[in-house]
């Protein structure tokens, strides 16, 4: 049997989940994945049980591989900006209308 995942390898899991989900060209994934994240590690953050914290961990982990793969996929294809989509400033300053 596994030992149970400490604090710190939770956290650097969720740092990828967030990494990785970051990284979809298309806002609405991107977004989705995101919130799925934050939502899964904070339904999961009061679990103690040592057995299922590594059933939950596996879990994650493969699903960590699956963003990683469909993140690189996405960053194969462009998307027009959506209206809901803040834009980059390229002068460092924005003027008001």
């Amino acid at each position: 049997m596994s030992a149970t995942p400490t604090r710190g390898q939770v956290l650097k899991l969720y740092k990828q989940f967030m990494k990785n989900a970051r990284q979809f060209n298309d806002y609405n994934f991107r977004e989705y994945f995101i919130r799925r994240a934050r939502i899964g590690f904070k339904e999961n953050k009061d679990v103690h049980d040592s057995q299922k914290l590594n059933t939950l961990f596996k879990e994650a982990q493969r699903d960590l591989g699956v963003l990683k793969r469909q993140s690189v996929l996405s960053q194969m294809y462009t998307f027009d900006k959506l209206v809901v989509e803040p834009l980059i400033k390229s002068h460092g300053h924005s003027r008001g209308l």
